[in-house]
């Protein structure tokens, strides 16, 4: 069974995924983040500063990189969210700009983009959604999406604001009943949202909720949370 979790930015899916793998033993596919992608793709770039070429190429290699890990592990994962939380990014910013949160006031943006470069924008987008959409469709079962109960972080790092999450959190939504992919909205702690998600799906737990979360917290807690612009790219 290939099951996604889903969410937006700061709804906690990382560390969802992260500990559903330990507590249940199914194995997860976690692609690259967009942190560690846009060294290599745009290098001393924020993202808060994409154009919207810079976008596409972004979409792209991140819906890439989510192909080639879902194709490895066969036909039994949980993965941290899809190719249809790309697609949104995209969409969404079609509606609130390429930085939403310069848009909505809270900070200074980059040069701004024309009407017709963002109607252009928009029509590749949706294009992607097309094809992001037919890949979804025939990789999932289903999905699991977790509910807004946590802050957005204020890490410098995501453009969001609680109405472009709101947006992209009902076109999920929206998009996953079009495409009659079942899913399922959980919330709670984590300990409550790992026996709900184990109990859906029918897994047994291999370790105790405890013993899951400690370990995913060491795990989350290894990764580099440095700025995009402030890493160094791979082959450099």
């Amino acid at each position: 069974m290939k099951i996604s979790v889903s969410g937006t930015y700061s709804s906690g899916k990382t560390s969802t995924v992260m500990a559903l793998s330990h507590y249940t033993g199914v194995p997860r596919s976690l692609a690259r983040t967009i942190r560690e992608i846009m060294p290599e793709a745009l290098p001393g770039v924020r993202l808060a500063d994409v154009t919207p070429p810079q976008f596409l190429q972004l979409t792209l290699r991140r819906h890439t990189g989510r192909a080639v890990q879902e194709a490895l592990l066969g036909d039994h994962f949980v993965s941290d969210g899809s190719s249809l939380q790309e697609w949104l990014y995209g969409a969404a910013r079609v509606r609130h700009g390429m930085n939403p949160n310069a848009t909505a006031g809270n900070e200074s943006g980059p040069a701004a983009t024309t009407p017709e470069e963002m109607a252009f924008f928009g029509q590749v987008v949706e294009q992607y959604g097309h094809a992001f959409k037919q890949h979804v469709k025939a990789t999932y079962d289903a999905y699991v999406h977790l509910r807004h109960e946590l802050p957005i972080a204020a890490d410098g790092h995501r453009p969001m604001n609680n109405a472009f999450r709101a947006t992209v959190d009902g076109m999920l939504l929206a998009t996953l009943d079009e495409l009659r992919i079942p899913y399922h909205v959980v919330g709670g702690s984590m300990p409550e949202r790992l026996e709900t998600i184990a109990g859906l799906f029918g897994w047994t737990p291999v370790m105790s909720t405890a013993e899951a979360i400690e370990l995913a917290r060491r795990e989350y807690g290894r990764q580099d949370f440095r700025m995009e612009h402030e890493r160094v790219p791979a082959d450099a």
